[in-house]
């Protein structure tokens, strides 16, 4: 079954790219350029991915970075599966309570141990091809010299005009605002870069950069130290597994919840015939929340840090899955609260970006990374240019305390030093028959999951079309608050109606960019597939 057509004319600009040689998805145009370029060189799609990331941290501010962290996921062919956690750490300095009153998120207290440059390091040393210098001079070159701004970079930029730190304002600040067409320089991060390019990450960690993060650290009462630096470490963790209809899916562990969550809901929702009835029908999307709200009453129970917490073994089991599934009511929403009567509520009182590279050789990564907030925590390091994150915000503010809001007070994701917060992100890989079928991630905080979610479905259930895949709208609940959002489509009015008959309360949200590749399963031809929600590319190379 298709996407219906009005679906699809709501990103009808928007056709999918074909190649062979090598595909980049990404939300920023030069960086695409940039990965791209790595192919043709030589490189390999952990090179190209490498390249992207310090590209990213120039072209789109908001999201990609060098201070702060995220999940890389690669596959290669006829080899096992590897996926590199470079989240951020909470500094030795951090407390449990340290958030419980109240959180200025444009403060440094709130940034954890910067993990990207260790992470990209370490994929670099177990699988890369080129120098690594030279994976890091193409975004040197797009600081120093800059780049044109687009449309989506404007509004961004335009959107944060009120940041606080004069640092953020003397770099991103524009009196006007910002236009298309306008050229962005950033010669202190340029500088910074450099130093990576030809010292090598320990001019971050233990260098120059080091020393510039300390200073400012000191002079805005931040709590990261020099040691906390020094000891960070980027993780090899093996990706979490579980099959669909056929396929198998390589996901994100914790701590990341994004593969155990995305798995989970696969699972309940395998036990139903999906297609039986069109996406978005009023039983499809009432089945599909249903799935959703009870992943992530898992994950506000059990998952954290695996160095801090223990996370049950059978959460991805079918066996698990039947169980969950038995309390769903097929006409009736479920009170989210009854799925967790021992979790005890309180009264009542997100940015990334996700880039997938696919090679000639059939390497592939997902990557997602992030500053937390969209620009993080808006300070930029004096001297260095670039932005810290505020990552911090990631763990639960206040122990012991939930609520219907959507605040979670859980004991698995407290603060505690050396942690790592539970993250959403959830790169995700799909194979069929042992191949490569589909490369996926998104931004959007805990919409991310469900954002990958919508276009396994979609892509799975509904025909196998990448491009239909991520233009289909989307859905999302988070088991608290206890609504669906739904994004907006021709039709919406009468699904409303359906859903709350059902007991749904319905909201109307906007989730991620969801920049995929699929692999024709008759041709072998690379497609991709940039979503048009933000703004991004799809850019092949005929090898």
């Amino acid at each position: 079954m298709r996407i219906p057509l009005a679906f699809a004319l709501l990103f009808a600009f928007a056709p999918a790219l074909r190649a062979v040689g090598g595909m980049v998805v990404c939300v920023s145009p030069p960086a695409t350029e940039v990965g791209v370029d790595i192919l043709k060189a030589g490189g390999n799609a952990v090179d190209a991915a490498v390249a992207v990331g310090f590209a990213e941290a120039v072209t789109w501010p908001e999201a990609g970075n060098i201070g702060g962290g995220g999940f890389m996921l690669i596959h290669r062919p006829n080899a096992k599966p590897v996926f590199i956690d470079y989240r951020e750490m909470a500094p030795a300095a951090a407390t449990k309570e340290m958030f419980a009153k109240a959180i200025d998120f444009q403060s440094t207290k709130t940034a954890g141990v910067p993990g990207t440059v260790r992470g990209l390091e370490l994929a670099h040393k177990r699988f890369g091809k080129l120098p690594w210098k030279d994976l890091v001079l193409p975004a040197v070159k797009l600081a120093e010299e800059g780049f044109v701004v687009n449309a989506a970079l404007a509004g961004r930029l335009n959107g944060v005009q009120t940041a606080k730190n004069p640092e953020f304002q003397r770099i991103f600040g524009k009196k006007g605002g910002w236009k298309s067409g306008d050229i962005l320089k950033q010669p202190d991060l340029g500088w910074s870069l450099r130093q990576i390019a030809e010292k090598g990450p320990d001019a971050f960690y233990t260098g120059l950069l080091a020393d510039k993060i300390i200073e400012e650290m000191k002079a805005s009462e931040g709590l990261i130290t020099l040691n906390d630096l020094k000891i960070y470490k980027a993780e090899t963790r093996t990706p979490l597994t579980g099959t669909y209809r056929g396929y198998e899916i390589i996901g994100a562990p914790p701590p990341s919840s994004g593969g155990t969550a995305l798995i989970t809901a696969l699972n309940i929702l395998e036990l139903y015939d999906l297609k039986k009835n069109p996406w978005m029908s009023p039983e499809t999307a009432h089945l599909v929340a249903e799935a959703m709200r009870r992943a992530f009453a898992d994950r506000a129970k059990y998952l954290g840090d695996p160095g801090f917490t223990k996370v049950p073994a059978n959460l991805l089991s079918k066996e698990h899955a039947k169980e969950l599934a038995k309390s769903i009511d097929p006409t009736q929403a479920t009170a989210s609260a009854a799925l967790t009567p021992e979790i005890q509520f309180a009264a009542e009182k997100n940015e990334t970006t996700h880039f997938s590279i696919v090679d000639a050789d059939g390497m592939a990564v997902a990557n997602t990374y992030t500053l937390e907030n969209s620009f993080g925590c808006k300070v930029v390091v004096r001297g260095a240019g670039f932005i810290l994150n505020n990552e911090m915000t990631d763990f639960n503010h206040k122990p012991g305390v939930t609520n219907r809001a959507g605040l979670i007070g859980t004991e698995a994701n407290l603060v505690a030093p050396g942690k790592r917060p539970l993250s959403s992100m959830t790169p995700t890989i799909l194979l069929k028959d042992g191949k490569l079928a589909l490369v996926t991630g998104s931004p959007g905080g805990r919409t991310i999951i469900n954002t990958v979610l919508c276009v396994v479905i979609n892509y799975v259930d509904y025909g196998g079309d990448v491009r239909a895949a991520v233009d289909a709208p989307r859905m999302h609940h988070q088991w608290f608050p206890d609504r669906i959002s739904l994004e907006d489509f021709p039709g919406r009015a009468k699904l409303d109606e359906k859903l709350k008959a059902r007991g749904h309360a319905v909201v109307t949200n906007k989730q991620g960019d969801a920049h995929s590749i699929a692999v024709d399963p008759t041709t072998g031809q690379l497609v991709g597939a940039a979503d048009k929600r933000l703004d991004g590319s799809a850019k092949g190379w005929e090898k």
